[in-house]
């Protein structure tokens, strides 16, 4: 490929519009265009780079076994409904693009096809001889973002892979997530990345047990937490941890109530009463919709130094609900008016606030959802609201409540605190970049779809499941955002547009033309992905325009030209070397391993 026919458009300035530095040079690199919010168009250089990703992902997955189909991207919503999923996916923070054809039935467009997959297999595949089956597909997908965000990272639509697999039991379905665990770690090796791989939250797609992959990043939108012998990391969604123990009373040694005037804040406590935060019961009321549409109150019970982790929060009342929960957000006091409930005091509450206090809300159900923290319910003695204004209970315990709380975890784990695998291992953080998710699914799909099998025994059983998903663009973008300098993208060899830019300094210098062209030539022949810079520019702008998109090798033919000699640069290393082509040929060579020039 020639420069002068690539339509290249490269800029110097930082577009507004990114925030992130990978954003910024895909930008400016001319890889993507942006034609709406959470849109982009994907140009050539990028579509070089996809189709790099793809092939690595196809071969990988290939020789697992796995077959390569295409699903529909318009999802009716019977099926959604059929698994439980169609409100969750389409209302409230729902993600689904949804719309109404001319006979007004519902449709949806794919963010994710487990509905679809399930009941195609359980239409083709009905004995156990048949299993298992591992299926995938790599095509656009659609998110309805409420705040597209950072390029390809958080787009409307992009590029995912997606796999699902079909087991006739829970070991055989182990099995194989453990092959994909691996497929996974060498597809992203071969793609040239630094990444870890974590405990994760199974989010609405479900599941007992899932894993993302992460590529370490400071701009990434998760947080992760990592042993100091690198021995545990998970997501902080899903990660659990030991916390430091609590504060003892050392004066205070008898129950009692104290008057604790406009003390609401936990600071404020600790300030003016001689206390720790690690002593206090915090008392949090949260609403929480469920499918069903009903608004549950939940009072939470924590420990007064800890914080509540939604995700683990939202699990637990799904499970306690038997549904998905929609939304749920804290209460405040204008939720409180609305409902006409003028009894409860924030700052101020205890565990123990009485059912009484909402049973005037209209729109609510009438008793709490009761949970607490094990940081809290560990506590032998500690301070909490007493329910009315300005009070505070000391050297309080659980039996003086005598109130009944689901016990559970609720904490976000964080950095510091100790490990559960060894005790003397404390957890850091690091940002990472979600680039893919593997899940067990388990019978969720297949019983909510009434998609079965026959069974060694006769007997018709559910499929096990599990499914699979790499986000193809986000990859591309995750990359740069890792590999990346202030002159601009420094592609990983294995996935970049191309492996070597041929420059040539000066257009009109006949040497140099004619030494530039052999090289190329002859790199086209042997299977180097090339590309030449033929313009008519000057060589300063043809080197920045080089090292903005990030071809991992350049060579130039310059002044030494005449003499045979040309520059090879090493993009990463930034290392240049004057050789001739003969030895330039055999260097690259080396380097590329499987060329042989």
């Amino acid at each position: 490929m020639r420069v002068s026919r690539l339509m290249l458009t490269t800029l110097r300035d930082i577009p507004s519009e990114a925030d992130i530095i990978s954003h910024q040079l895909l930008i400016r690199g001319g890889f993507i265009r942006r034609v709406a919010g959470g849109i982009y168009a994907y140009m050539p250089l990028l579509w070089k780079v996809l189709k790099k990703i793809t092939s690595i992902v196809e071969e990988e997955l290939t020789a697992k076994g796995c077959l390569q189909t295409l699903l529909p991207q318009l999802q009716p919503s019977e099926l959604w409904k059929k698994s439980g999923r169609w409100k969750s996916y389409t209302e409230g923070e729902g993600i689904m693009f949804n719309l109404k054809d001319r006979q007004g039935k519902e449709l949806g467009l794919g963010p994710t096809h487990e509905e679809v997959i399930t009941q195609i297999i359980s239409e083709t595949i009905h004995s156990y001889k048949q299993l298992p089956i591992n299926i995938f597909q790599i095509q656009t997908k659609f998110r309805d973002e409420i705040r597209p965000r950072f390029g390809l990272m958080r787009s409307r639509e992009f590029i995912m892979k997606d796999a699902y697999s079909f087991h006739a039991n829970e070991n055989d379905l182990k099995s194989t997530y453990l092959e994909m665990n691996n497929a996974y770690q060498n597809i992203f090796k071969k793609c040239g990345l630094d990444f870890v791989a974590v405990d994760a939250d199974s989010g609405a797609i479900g599941g007992a047990a899932s894993q993302e992959f992460m590529v370490t990043a400071e701009s990434g939108e998760d947080l992760i937490l990592i042993s100091s012998d690198g021995k545990y990391s998970a997501n902080q969604e899903k990660a659990i941890s030991i916390i430091e123990k609590e504060k003892e009373f050392t004066a205070i040694k008898k129950p009692s109530i104290i008057e604790t005037p406009n003390q609401k804040t936990i600071d404020e406590l600790c300030e003016n009463n001689d206390i720790h935060p690690s002593q206090i019961i915090k008392v949090l009321l949260y609403l929480a919709k469920g499918e069903d549409n009903k608004k549950y109150p939940v009072l939470v019970n924590i420990r007064g130094d800890q914080e509540v982790n939604e995700v683990k929060l939202s699990n637990e009342i799904s499970n306690i609900l038997n549904q998905n929960i929609l939304d749920i957000r804290p209460i405040i006091n204008e939720d409180l008016q609305k409902q006409n409930i003028s009894n409860i005091h924030f700052g101020f509450i205890g565990p123990d606030l009485s059912d009484n206090e909402i049973s005037k809300a209209k729109a609510w159900e009438k008793t709490f959802i009761r949970l607490s923290d094990f940081s809290a319910s560990n506590l032998k003695s500690f301070v909490c609201g007493n329910n009315l204004k300005d009070q505070h209970r000391l050297f309080y315990n659980w039996d003086l409540l005598n109130i009944k709380s689901k016990v559970c975890d609720l904490r976000k784990a964080k950095a510091g605190d100790r490990c559960l695998h060894d005790q003397n291992q404390k957890l850091k953080e690091c940002r990472g970049i979600e680039i893919g998710h593997i899940f067990q699914l388990g019978k969720k799909y297949s019983t909510s779809l009434n998609a079965n099998f026959t069974n060694e025994k006769g007997i018709e059983s559910p499929f096990w499941m599990g499914c699979y998903g790499i986000g193809i663009s986000r990859l591309a973008q995750a990359a740069v955002e890792q590999n990346h300098d202030d002159s601009g993208i420094i592609w990983p060899i294995s996935i970049a547009p191309f492996e070597v830019i041929i420059i040539i300094a000066n257009i009109k210098n006949d040497d140099q033309k004619s030494l530039a062209e052999e090289i190329y030539e002859k790199l086209i022949k042997n299977g180097v992905d090339a590309l030449l810079d033929d313009r008519d520019e000057r060589a300063g702008l043809k080197f920045k325009d080089a090292d903005l998109i990030g071809i991992p090798w350049r060579i130039v033919a310059g002044r030494e030209a005449k003499s045979g000699l040309v520059e090879l640069h090493n993009r990463k290393s930034k290392i240049t070397e004057s050789l001739d082509p003969k030895s330039v040929f055999k260097k690259l060579s080396q380097e590329f391993n499987t060329k042989k020039l």
